[in-house]
């Protein structure tokens, strides 16, 4: 869930690299919640699914922006993401660069965020944690 947050909170933050986990559960959490709020609105307005569409609207831009930065992170340019649009391959190429294993050390779009940056947790270090790291 915090991979899901830090990806909305660079809402539009098009520069700097993803790691394979922010990705991958930015896109399962959005999945979840695309497939609720179809299923809430199918039985409200009677198979409208209103409530998954504002909610995939409302997401593009992040989506984007995230796909961008997954892309830097295995060296390619954002606009490698144009590929997806060519039917079957495009899509299969793109699935297969947003699996791969980023490149190791810095590249022209970052530190790598594995080595660089810590782990996201929602639970503080304890004081005694943070005296003994001094």
């Amino acid at each position: 869930m915090n991979y899901y947050l830090a990806v909305l909170k660079k809402y539009a933050v098009f520069s700097g690299r993803a790691r394979r986990a922010e990705y991958w559960y930015f896109v399962l959490f959005s999945a979840i919640a695309s497939i609720v709020l179809g299923i809430i609105s199918a039985v409200i307005w009677d198979k409208i699914a209103i409530l998954s569409m504002m909610y995939s609207l409302a997401i593009l831009i992040p989506t984007l922006a995230v796909v961008v930065r997954r892309l830097h992170d295995v060296g390619k340019s954002g606009w490698w993401w144009f590929i997806g649009l060519i039917p079957i391959i495009g899509i299969i190429w793109l699935l297969v660069l947003m699996i791969i294993d980023s490149n190791p050390g810095d590249n022209k779009y970052g530190p790598n965020p594995k080595m660089s940056a810590e782990p996201i947790s929602s639970v503080p270090p304890q004081p005694e944690q943070q005296m003994n790291s001094q």
